[in-house]
């Protein structure tokens, strides 16, 4: 595996009320200003938001065709997606298809044994309408033994992903996780070209979920790719925006405090931030890409004092209504 250097991207500045203003008149960038970041040392670059292929279950095609396009349009060049999300394999091939010698596709299997994960290989190549994979992920690890264990046992997928990357349909390796102790289990079993992990600012802050995995994964030369970076905590009961929004937790959606949570994501050595299953903040996200910079002492401060306030989505527990 290679190492990963984080390179500070600088980007056009601009002050929140100027966000919120070209957010506020649908704004859109342009693929050049798109900020791209180093994954590896072999040339891939990745913009700095990825597309999150979840926010295309159950979208009628053609709307998931437009938002593809405009994505790739305003600069992105890694899509993430995953058997577990519905139909957005099915949506995303498709869409995808006219692009994809110039993207870089991520995808998942759930499957811990090597027979499981060869039907789901087999399938998502079909839905995707591709012959090999830039990046194939252990999806979803969260516990140690039944995950990460069972992952690398005799017939455990880990087996297949070796067989599949010695025959070129797999180019990269690596692992999402929801739980530290599994992401840190992981990456001393194998050296991974990346973990992608929750990286957000209220469970970072206040519940120090987050830099354990983050130094491991630097200190092993492993790319770090974050979601959730745009989470703000979980639904309390009654807010009117769960049903604008309707996901598992609550987005952070206003353009001033969602340029702090992103860059402040984005200055964890973190490659690139895969924003929430949500239309209206992926394409918020896009908006407030050439912006990126690193985050102030005092711009940290700042969000400090807001997560402490708020209840953090990790470490994760019982989802209450």
């Amino acid at each position: 595996m290679k190492r990963r250097e984080f390179v500070k991207t600088t980007a056009l500045g601009a002050a929140a009320a100027a966000l919120q203003g070209a957010s506020a008149r649908g704004a859109k960038t342009a693929a050049g200003d798109m900020p791209l970041r180093p994954y590896g040392r072999d040339g891939v670059k990745l913009s700095i938001i990825g597309f999150p292929g979840l926010v295309l279950r159950n979208m009628e095609q053609e709307q998931a065709n437009r938002l593809v396009a405009d994505s790739v349009e305003r600069g992105v060049n890694y899509f993430d997606v995953a058997p577990a999300y519905g139909d957005a394999e099915v949506k995303l091939g498709p869409a995808l298809e006219p692009y994809r010698k110039n993207v870089f596709l991520a995808c998942k299997t759930m499957a811990r044994d090597a027979e499981g994960a060869a039907a789901e290989f087999k399938r998502s190549l079909e839905r995707l309408r591709t012959d090999h994979f830039d990046l194939y992920q252990l999806h979803c690890l969260k516990d140690v033994a039944s995950d990460v264990d069972a992952a690398f046992a005799k017939g455990g997928v880990m087996e297949f992903i070796a067989e599949q990357q010695k025959a070129g349909r797999i180019r990269y390796v690596g692992f999402t996780a929801h739980t530290e102790e599994a992401a840190l289990a992981a990456l001393e079993r194998f050296r991974f070209d990346s973990v992608l992990f929750p990286i957000s600012f209220a469970s970072w802050m206040k519940m120090g979920f987050g830099p354990r995995v983050v130094k491991a994964a630097r200190e092993r030369g492993t790319a770090v790719l974050a979601m959730k970076g745009l989470c703000r905590n979980r639904w309390t009961q009654g807010d009117p925006l769960r049903k604008e929004f309707r996901m598992w937790y609550r987005p952070v959606h206003d353009p001033a405090e969602a340029t702090l949570a992103l860059r402040f994501t984005l200055s964890q050595t973190v490659v690139a931030a895969v924003p929430p299953s949500n239309e209206t903040v992926h394409r918020l996200a896009l908006d407030l890409a050439p912006t990126i910079r690193p985050i102030t002492e005092a711009e940290t401060a700042k969000l400090k004092a807001l997560a402490m306030t708020l209840n953090p989505l990790f470490p994760e527990g019982p989802r209450k209504a």
